[in-house]
């Protein structure tokens, strides 16, 4: 199951200031929350609408494809991953929080030279398996590295290479379906209506997580429990009720979302988060084409670790903070804690669990900053598995679709994002970028 405690939002307890009265707010707001619920599900089927991620998890084919694939390359131990944001950081964060039995992943999200060239120090070709990720092709970071890997294929199998290369690109545009189909590569499709940071239900989170052996048919069954809690009416809609939760603390000028799991798997999820929830919803124009300069910035945080430092801020600082914990039930292993002569005043922990410890933090974290009245609710797991994870992930992407209906912000596309992506061009000098480069030559801008 997902859980989500609402408690340590409620005036009632940190106080009408920072606070509001959560049960008239989420009725007040079902109508709303309803009308956006079918706005989204009624433009599940327009390609324009980039809305395809929704329909992920029910994808069985791809799902048989994926495994079938994985099956066949038992030869693997390493595969080597070239994307960048939500081509990498899903499978990234995934695969550090379930450990995988199969191959080893690495991730070349960056185009720093010394961690790229200490990877094709480390690997060895013949056991390797390069799994390109890019819609287009183009992605600049992404081709630089696979440029480079294609070298090293190349030197150390000769025409071996194409046994060791796996395309996850756009089914028919870009620079790499070509590419693929010339050379006879294994390639996976990314379907069109799905960006980039809502793809980790697709080839380009599955692959990667299949080869490395997590249970991606449990993943997308976690994903489709999401889906059935998105069509639910509003007060019993998990993730419209955490986007009003959102839309709220933001309108009490709460406008840093920070996301705390309670597990050192999870480390890598706020990351995924905060590309999904920012790139998301930072718009500088509503739909009607109004200046808004919407959105609120994702904060990561880790507990307890986190509590020997960020807490700190998050309880004495500045009232501009809504914290969301996650946390889970159940351990999948424990470890008593013994008594030891001497440490009596230890005494305390002896016969206690860690996991005890860990469960006993994360509440009184989140009781200490109501009592300092901050604003937090909790997200609960069953267990971190497959299964709850997608169930958590498909929330999440939810909750961002929910938040820009009321924001009234296309959470779908990332214009900021593009002319950064264009002067890049411009400065290795690509064709077609020449007015470009030299506006960046009168303004004194150079690599």
């Amino acid at each position: 199951m997902l859980q989500v405690d609402f408690s340590n939002l409620d005036a009632r307890r940190i106080g009408p200031d920072q606070g509001v009265e959560w049960d008239r707010e989420r009725k007040a707001a079902a109508p709303r929350l309803e009308t956006a619920r079918d706005a989204l599900w009624g433009r599940v089927g327009e390609p324009e609408a980039m809305l395809g991620w929704v329909r992920l998890p029910e994808a069985t084919d791809v799902l048989r494809a994926v495994q079938r694939f994985a099956l066949g390359r038992e030869d693997v131990t390493d595969v080597l991953v070239l994307g960048i944001g939500g081509s990498a950081l899903g499978a990234k964060a995934l695969d550090a929080a379930l450990a995988g039995v199969g191959a080893r992943l690495h991730f070349a999200d960056n185009v720093e030279p010394e961690p790229v060239a200490a990877l094709f120090d480390r690997l060895d070709p013949r056991t390797t398996l390069v799994n390109v990720i890019s819609k287009s092709g183009t992605t600049a970071e992404t081709m630089a590295v696979f440029l480079l890997a294609l070298d090293w294929l190349r030197r150390g199998l000769g025409d071996g290479w194409k046994r060791q290369v796996v395309v996850t690109t756009d089914p028919e545009r870009g620079v790499l379906r070509p590419f693929a189909q010339r050379h006879g590569l294994a390639s996976f499709e990314i379907p069109p209506d799905v960006g980039g940071r809502f793809s980790v239900f697709s080839p380009v989170g599955l692959v990667p997580l299949a080869l490395a052996g997590v249970d991606v048919a449990d993943l997308l069954a976690g994903a489709r429990m999401a889906n059935a809690g998105a069509r639910a009416d509003a007060e019993e809609n998990p993730p419209a009720q955490t986007a009003l939760a959102q839309h709220l603390a933001w309108r009490k000028g709460q406008r840093i979302s920070v996301l705390m799991p309670y597990s050192t798997r999870l480390a890598l999820l706020p990351a995924w988060f905060v590309q999904l929830h920012a790139e998301s919803l930072g718009k500088a124009y509503d739909r009607t084409g109004s200046r808004v300069h919407a959105g609120s910035t994702p904060l990561p945080a880790v507990g307890a670790t986190d509590q020997h430092s960020q807490v700190q801020l998050f309880r004495e600082g500045p009232f501009d903070k809504l914290v969301v914990f996650v946390r889970h039930r159940e351990a999948d292993r424990d470890l008593t804690l013994p008594a030891e002569e001497g440490l009596e005043e230890l005494g305390y922990l002896f016969g206690k669990s860690l996991f005890q410890l860990l469960r006993a933090e994360a509440a009184a974290t989140a009781h200490a900053l109501a009592a300092a009245r901050r604003p937090n609710y909790s997200i609960e797991l069953e267990r971190i598995d497959a299964y709850h994870l997608g169930w958590l992930l498909q929330h999440l992407m939810w909750q961002t679709a929910f938040l820009g209906e009321l924001w009234n912000v296309n959470a779908f596309d990332q214009p900021g994002v593009e002319l950064g992506k264009r002067y890049t061009y411009a400065l290795l000098g690509r064709p077609g970028y020449e007015e470009l480069a030299a506006e960046l030559a009168r303004a004194g801008v150079e690599p």
